[in-house]
């Protein structure tokens, strides 16, 4: 019984990267049960259980943050361009973490806020709530709105967030940890000028104008 309430209080009093409380308030209710806050100090695991169905549920948030930094580029034309990373953080997981925690350490400073709180909010402010799909009805395709899940948004919105760190560090002088702070703040403040927060204003426009 000692064991058990010595782990609780360590687990409680676990700081990410040693500086950050896990003490944040998640008010959307949806994706409470998918962001996940599990105190690690470092939230490296490897993914270990990923073959369990909704396993990123079980992912500290922070971690499937890092995985979608991971990423080769964009995937697709933004402005134009297929931006590529040209393989400078794919499968580097300890060099993405660094990069997060060098911008949670920016959005400290410039804020004086919990970043991951910030992270979190800003999350919330940019996963879309409905999306558009094809449908076909007697050989004619057309697009439809539909509410979007909990999963789905949330994945979404870390996509977004990570591909607009990426944007932002392309072809400038400024580190992607730099953009990354940059556009948590501004997603965290539900600004216009996030790349984030537009994306989810274009997909439920487009929902709207297909109901």
């Amino acid at each position: 019984m000692q064991r058990a309430s010595r782990s609780a209080e360590t687990s409680r009093d676990t700081l990410l990267f040693d500086k950050y409380d896990y003490g944040v308030e998640i008010q959307d209710l949806s994706l409470k049960n998918y962001i996940n806050l599990k105190p690690l100090a470092y939230p490296v695991t490897y993914r270990r259980g990923s073959q369990k169905s909704f396993s990123k549920a079980n992912v500290n948030i922070v971690e499937r943050m890092c995985n979608s930094l991971m990423r080769g580029g964009t995937g697709s034309k933004v402005g134009g361009h297929v931006i590529r990373t040209k393989g400078r953080l794919q499968g580097k997981k300890l060099k993405a973490m660094d990069i997060i925690e060098t911008a949670f350490g920016i959005i400290h400073k410039q804020t004086g806020s919990n970043p991951l709180q910030m992270l979190v909010k800003a999350l919330e402010n940019s996963a879309p709530i409905e999306d558009t799909t094809r449908v076909v009805y007697g050989g004619i395709k057309s697009n439809v709105a539909v509410d979007i899940s909990a999963s789905r948004r949330l994945d979404i919105a870390i996509r977004n967030v990570s591909i607009a760190a990426i944007i932002g560090a392309f072809s400038s002088k400024r580190r992607i940890a730099e953009t990354f702070a940059n556009e948590i703040i501004l997603a965290a403040n539900n600004d216009v000028n996030s790349y984030a927060i537009k994306r989810k204003n274009e997909i439920e426009r487009m929902a709207r104008s297909a109901k």
